[in-house]
């Protein structure tokens, strides 16, 4: 895996110009949000002592085998993000370490990671794909010869991440379904399946479920 912080998206130029016309389309339309959000968080940050820290942060993540910067919003306390090492997620299953931002507002709604559409303009990521894991997750993974995240970019969302209540391995097996697509179908299958994907993370986002990681 290289230490690139920027990665050339190796998915067909048809999901590629879709990537940037939703994103965009979609940073336009959720500006007011973006700043709402970061006013919370930040106001949060002010008024409650323990929850103090800035309103973004980064984690190094893989997307077609190269290392990225992932922006999120913050949703731990800083002092259990500073134990994370990078990896936030298995600390924001115990609600005790959830700022009150990220417990009542950014986790419900999937807000923490509205900042990732910054990584689909910039090209470190796509709309849809396999979700971005840290290094040491995706070398576990390949260890078990699974490869699929070193070949097509990482996404925001996907097939796993619309998918509530399965187990680990049936998220695996939708991920290679999708990285099948990606490398095998036609550009305009692959654009119809990833609209349907956005569509179906559009109404998991307004019930407030949350999406998988």
């Amino acid at each position: 895996m290289s230490g690139d912080a920027r990665v050339s998206p190796r998915g067909p130029r048809a999901k590629r110009t879709l990537d940037l016309a939703v994103s965009g389309l979609l940073l336009l339309v959720l500006a007011p949000v973006i700043v709402v959000v970061w006013a919370v968080v930040t106001l949060d940050a002010l008024v409650c002592r323990r929850d103090h820290g800035p309103a973004l942060y980064r984690e190094v993540r893989i997307s077609a085998g190269r290392e990225f910067d992932l922006l999120k919003f913050r949703t731990l306390r800083t002092s259990v993000l500073n134990r994370a090492a990078g990896h936030v997620r298995p600390f924001e299953a115990d609600e005790a370490n959830l700022t009150w931002a990220g417990r009542r507002v950014l986790k419900p709604w999937y807000l923490d990671e509205l900042p990732q559409l910054l990584n689909v303009v910039r090209g470190d990521m796509s709309l849809v794909g396999p979700r971005p894991w840290p290094p040491e997750l995706v070398e576990r993974q390949l260890a078990q010869g699974k490869d699929y995240r070193l070949r097509v970019p990482a996404g925001w969302t996907g097939p796993a991440q619309v998918s509530k209540g399965g187990d680990p391995v049936r998220y695996a097996d939708l991920d290679l379904d999708y990285v099948a697509l990606v490398e095998g179908a036609s550009p305009w299958r692959l654009v119809r399946y990833d609209l349907r994907i956005l569509r179906r993370t559009v109404g998991t986002m307004l019930r407030g479920e949350g999406l998988a990681n």
